[in-house]
């Protein structure tokens, strides 16, 4: 992780505070001193303030189901950041794993742990995310087969990978994906000709929703955990 979160972990400071506590020299990284605030440190380093070894908290792992009109951001921007419903310390230093847009509600895990949130965003790890979407016109039988076969994006220079269609209704489906590009599901849809009018996530990887109300969040479990390590 980078040296200026490896002490926002290890300290009450802030990431602002911590950028400045490295520009005045007090902070050695295996016995030299390190002004670089996105220098790359490991768990094994020896990382000291004042010549006081550093530990870092465990990283945290939560899910949360993300009400109407709230956003994935650190900051309130429009409308009020998802992380103010998460009562931990340091919850804005925390972020998201796979964003949401505000008009979307749903299942996001939230961390502090940057390699495991890249094993559920990066389209190499294959991380499945399932959608119910409600669409504003009835969905054609063949689109099944084209969202297999992978639609074409405007402004993309390629298909999306195959995604998964199950419908529910003429006008509610299930959409299984392992991206995540911008406004990725509304998109696919409109290359089809239709348009969303409601999207809720409710699974990513094996993790599902089931269960928690909206607003809510809990700690995953050390297995859920593990199923993106």
């Amino acid at each position: 992780m980078r040296l200026d979160k490896f002490i926002c972990k290890s300290t009450e400071l802030t990431r602002t505070e911590a950028k400045r506590l490295l520009k005045s020299g007090k902070v050695s990284v295996n016995g030299e001193i390190s002004k670089n605030a996105a220098m790359q440190v490991h768990e094994n380093n020896d990382i000291s303030l004042d010549g006081q070894s550093l530990v870092a908290r465990q990283s945290r792992y939560i899910m949360l189901h993300k009400p109407l009109d709230t956003i994935c951001s650190n900051v309130d921007e429009g409308y009020p950041s998802l992380f103010h419903l998460i009562d931990v310390d340091k919850a804005f230093d925390m972020h998201v794993a796979g964003r949401l847009d505000a008009d979307t509600t749903g299942l996001v895990l939230v961390t502090d742990d940057g390699r495991w949130s890249h094993n559920i965003i990066s389209p190499k790890k294959q991380c499945e995310k399932v959608y119910r979407v409600w669409l504003r016109d009835k969905v054609k039988t063949d689109s099944v087969e084209k969202f297999k076969a992978g639609v074409q994006l405007q402004g993309e220079n390629s298909l999306t990978l195959p995604a998964k269609l199950i419908i529910v209704h003429d006008k509610e489906v299930l959409l299984t994906i392992t991206e995540g590009k911008y406004h990725q599901v509304k998109r696919m849809f409109a290359a089809i000709g239709n348009k969303v009018v409601g999207l809720h996530r409710e699974q990513i990887g094996q993790i599902k929703l089931a269960g928690l109300p909206i607003g809510e969040w809990r700690y995953l479990t050390k297995d859920e955990v593990s199923e993106f390590c």
